[in-house]
C-alpha cells in the first residue's frame, strides 16, 4: 500500500494548497472592492481638471505652451504602470507585449523611446530585455498617493518642456470588468484639444501671474492626475486579475484532488482484491 500513501500525501499537499489559493481569491475580492471605489473616487477631479485643460488647449490666447505644440516625434517617452507582485495571470504580460509592439512600429519611423517605469513588474521586464529608462518607481502599494509619482512623472514633463521629448504616452491596464482587464496607451502630450473636453467654443483668459507659470501648473497637475488614475486603476484591474488567477487555481487543484482520490480508491481497491487473493490462495493451499 506504499504508492497509496504517497498519493494520500500528494492529496493532503493539494489541498493545502487549495486552501492558500481559496484565501487569497477572497482577499483579492475585498481588495478589489476598495481599489474600485477609490478608482471611482478619482474620478471627478481628473475629469474636472482634463474640462479645463480643454478650455486652455482650445482658447484663443497669444502664447500657446509648449505642451499643446505638436512636434516631429523623434523621440517618445512613456510612463509604464504595472504592479509590484506577481499573481495577477497575465496582467503584465500582456501590458508588455503592447508596449513592445508600439516601441517597435516607433522605432520602424526613427523614433527612440525612453521609459519611466512604475511597478516592479516593469523594472524587472526591462532589466531583462533592455531599454533605455529615466526614472523608476515602486512600492505604490495598494493605496497609491500622488506625491509618491510626482518625481518620475516630472522627470519626463521637464524633458518634454526641454525638447529632449516629443511625445509622452501613459500605458496602464483599463479595467472594463472583473473578468476583463485591457491594456491601453494614451497621449498625455502634446495634449490632443479634440480629445480634450471644453473644445467646443473658445475661450479668452486674463492669466495672473503669467500665461506660462500658470498653464504649466495645470498642465502638471493634469499630468500628474491621470498618471495617479492610471495607477488606481491599475491597482483594480490586478485585484481583479489575481482573484480570478486565484480561482482558476482553486478550481484546478479541486480537479487534481478528484482525480488524486479515484487514483488512490483504485489503488486501495487493489491493494485490497491481492490481500484478499493471497488469502483465498493460502486457504486452499491447506
Amino acid at each position: 500500500m506504499a504508492a497509496g500513501r504517497e498519493i494520500k500525501k500528494k492529496i493532503g499537499s493539494v489541498q493545502n494548497t487549495q486552501k492558500v489559493t481559496s484565501a487569497m481569491q477572497m482577499v483579492a475580492a475585498s481588495k478589489m472592492r476598495r481599489t474600485q471605489d477609490r478608482m471611482l473616487e478619482a474620478r471627478p477631479y481628473a475629469s474636472r481638471i482634463r474640462e479645463v485643460i480643454g478650455h486652455l488647449a482650445n482658447a484663443s490666447a497669444e502664447y500657446r505652451h509648449p505642451s499643446m505644440h505638436t512636434r516631429e516625434v523623434g523621440r517618445i517617452g512613456y510612463i509604464v504602470v504595472s504592479t509590484d507582485k506577481g499573481q495577477c495571470g497575465g496582467l503584465n504580460a500582456n501590458l508588455f507585449r503592447a508596449l513592445l509592439k508600439d516601441v517597435d512600429a516607433w522605432r520602424s519611423k526613427g523614433a527612440q523611446s525612453e521609459l519611466v517605469l512604475i511597478g516592479l513588474k516593469a523594472q524587472a521586464f526591462f532589466r531583462s530585455v533592455g531599454g533605455n529608462v529615466r526614472a523608476s518607481i515602486s512600492g505604490v502599494g495598494e493605496q497609491p498617493s500622488v506625491e509618491t509619482l510626482v518625481g518620475g512623472v516630472k522627470v519626463v514633463i521637464d524633458a518634454f518642456n526641454a525638447g529632449e521629448l516629443d511625445r509622452l504616452d501613459l500605458i496602464s491596464n483599463t479595467f472594463v470588468n472583473t473578468m476583463t482587464q485591457r491594456p491601453q496607451i494614451r497621449q498625455l502630450l502634446p495634449l490632443k484639444p479634440e480629445e480634450l473636453e471644453g473644445g467646443g467654443a473658445l475661450w479668452d483668459y486674463i492669466y495672473e501671474p503669467d500665461a506660462r507659470e500658470l498653464i504649466d501648473g495645470i498642465v502638471r497637475r493634469y499630468i500628474n492626475s491621470q498618471v495617479y488614475g492610471a495607477v488606481v486603476e491599475n491597482t483594480a484591474c490586478e485585484q481583479a486579475a489575481r482573484m480570478i488567477a486565484m480561482k482558476n487555481a482553486t478550481d484546478s487543484a479541486a480537479d487534481i484532488i478528484e482525480e488524486l482520490t479515484l487514483l488512490y480508491n483504485n489503488a486501495r481497491q487493489a491493494s485490497i482484491t491481492q490481500e484478499i487473493a493471497e488469502i483465498v490462495g493460502g486457504a486452499a493451499a491447506l
